[in-house]
């Protein structure tokens, strides 16, 4: 363990001294200090660096870095001037230097930030660059819930069984149980981890082929270790042939029920346009009736007037 050394000053109105001692302080407590942070693919991440005690110095400036590569700088002055450099839209809180919060915030997070290092610096006047705080991504991302399938194998009496799992980082670790207890037999796992080209997060593929009792189960495990994740899938032995009974004894229930429905309907339709052909035919009579009234009541109307001109011409 690193103890920081410091012997404060016995005249503390001298700011010189003040400042000296504080600096050796920050050189030995900083050497003290390297953790690493876990962040989540795709979402911002804040690496912690406080030092309030940097408020008493008048002009100095602070420099975070990748790795090896300046990532934001800036500069303090007693007369309030302040000057900003960063790249990649890193940044720190814009009241650092009046709370000591220099705290570096990443917007995104990418799988290739993974192990790298960042450090701040720190420099004051003359002095060489320190280094205050020193910390390493350890990037992760959940896996999706494993898909277990199952197919039997169209010569001899083996199945394999294929557990899909994609859209996590780092590698997991990925085994199977039998019956929940048992190790399966050597070479019958075949794993593939593939990451994507672009996002790099990993898609899992894993076979396990074997002869297995129907009365038995087999579980896909995927561990994220990063995130102290574990998810499994479970699968029995005798739900192949049960899953096969159930699907074929619900499709002979669908077309039945669907049988009798189309039989429904084209009765329906039938009696429909019975009844339609009925009301047509009723229309069709009542028409022709109408027309025959008309027809004779028009041949009235001419016998009618016809007797009237007669009358008229014998009484002349």
């Amino acid at each position: 363990m690193c103890l920081p050394v410091f012997c404060a000053p016995m005249c503390l109105h001298k700011r010189a001294l003040l400042r000296a001692g504080l600096l050796l302080f920050l050189l030995h407590l900083g050497a003290c200090l390297d953790d690493c942070v876990l962040c989540i693919v795709g979402q911002p991440v804040l690496l912690p660096c406080l030092y309030p005690e940097l408020n008493t110095f008048g002009n100095f400036s602070i420099e975070w870095r990748k790795n090896d590569q300046k990532l934001l700088r800036s500069e303090w002055r007693e007369d309030g001037n302040v000057e900003i450099c960063s790249l990649n839209y890193a940044r720190i809180p814009d009241d650092a230097a009046q709370n000591g919060n220099f705290s570096l915030e990443l917007p995104k997070v990418h799988p290739k930030q993974d192990k790298m290092n960042f450090s701040l610096f720190f420099s004051a006047g003359e002095n060489e660059a320190t280094q205050l705080c020193a910390l390493c991504l350890r990037v992760a991302a959940s896996f999706s819930a494993p898909e277990l399938q199952s197919e039997e194998e169209a010569d001899g009496d083996e199945t394999t069984f294929l557990c899909l799992s994609g859209g996590g980082y780092p590698e997991p670790v990925v085994s199977w149980l039998i019956s929940d207890s048992l190790q399966p037999p050597e070479g019958s796992v075949r794993t593939l981890a593939e990451p994507h080209p672009e996002s790099l997060l990993y898609n899992i593929t894993s076979y396990l082929t074997l002869n297995i009792s129907k009365d038995s189960s087999v579980t896909c495990i995927v561990e994220n270790l990063s995130m102290n994740e574990t998810l499994t899938a479970t699968r029995y032995g005798e739900s192949r042939t049960g899953v096969v009974g159930r699907a074929s004894e619900a499709m002979w229930i669908f077309s039945t029920v669907l049988c009798v429905v189309v039989g429904i309907m084209v009765m329906v339709g039938v009696v429909y346009q019975i009844h339609l052909d009925r009301i047509t035919k009723r229309r069709k009579k009542e028409n022709r009736e109408e027309q025959r009234g008309y027809k004779r009541k028009f041949q009235f109307i001419e016998e009618t007037e016809a007797m009237t001109e007669d009358k008229k011409e014998t009484d002349v």
